[in-house]
C-alpha cells in the first residue's frame, strides 16, 4: 500500500464516487438503500475531510505558501460538506428533502473532487516530491485510525466549529 498522500486522498475519493453512483442510481423508493449509502457517505466523508483539514492541508499551507488561496477555498468547501453531512445525518430518508439534500452534497464535493485533482494535486506533487507526500500521508494513515466517523463525535464537530470560526 501506499503512503503518498495524493494516492490516498485519491483512493479516497473514488470510493466516495462510486457511494455517489450507488445513490444515483438507487431509485426513487430506495429508502433503506439510500439511507444506508447516505451514512456510508457520511462516514466517508467525515474521515476524509478531518485528514484533509488537520493533516493535508496545514502541511501544503506550510510548505507551499503560492496555493495558500486554494487550501483556503477548500477549508470553506469541506465546510459546506460538514454542514450538509450533520443535516443529513439527522434525517430520515423518507424525509422530503433528503434526496434534495444529498444531491446538492454530491454536486458539492464532486466539484471539490475535480478541483483537487485536476488542478490541485498536480502542484503539490510538483512543489512536494515523493518523500514529503510519502511523509505526510503516513501521519495520515496514523490519524484515519482515530478519525471520526460521525459529525457528532467531538473532533469531526471540532473542525466544523474551526471553520464557522476562522
Amino acid at each position: 500500500m501506499s503512503t503518498d498522500a495524493i494516492v490516498l486522498l485519491k483512493d479516497d475519493h473514488k470510493q466516495i464516487r462510486k457511494l455517489f453512483r450507488d445513490f444515483e442510481n438507487a431509485g426513487e423508493n430506495a429508502l433503506k438503500t439510500k439511507g444506508r449509502l447516505v451514512e456510508a457517505i457520511i462516514e466517508s466523508l467525515t474521515v476524509h475531510t478531518y485528514l484533509e483539514n488537520e493533516c493535508m492541508y496545514p502541511e501544503v499551507r506550510k510548505r507551499v505558501p503560492e496555493l495558500e488561496d486554494d487550501v483556503l477555498e477548500s477549508y470553506e468547501e469541506h465546510h459546506v460538506a460538514d454542514v450538509l453531512c450533520v443535516e443529513l445525518a439527522a434525517m430520515k430518508p423518507d424525509d422530503e428533502r433528503f434526496d434534495a439534500k444529498t444531491t446538492v452534497l454530491i454536486e458539492n464535493v464532486s466539484h471539490h473532487i475535480e478541483e483537487e485533482e485536476d488542478e490541485w494535486f498536480p502542484q503539490v506533487r510538483e512543489a512536494l516530491g515523493r518523500k514529503e507526500l510519502q511523509e505526510i500521508g503516513a501521519r495520515m494513515l496514523e490519524m484515519r485510525k482515530d478519525a471520526p466517523r460521525r459529525p457528532s463525535q467531538p473532533s469531526a464537530l471540532k473542525k466544523t466549529v474551526d471553520a464557522v470560526l476562522a
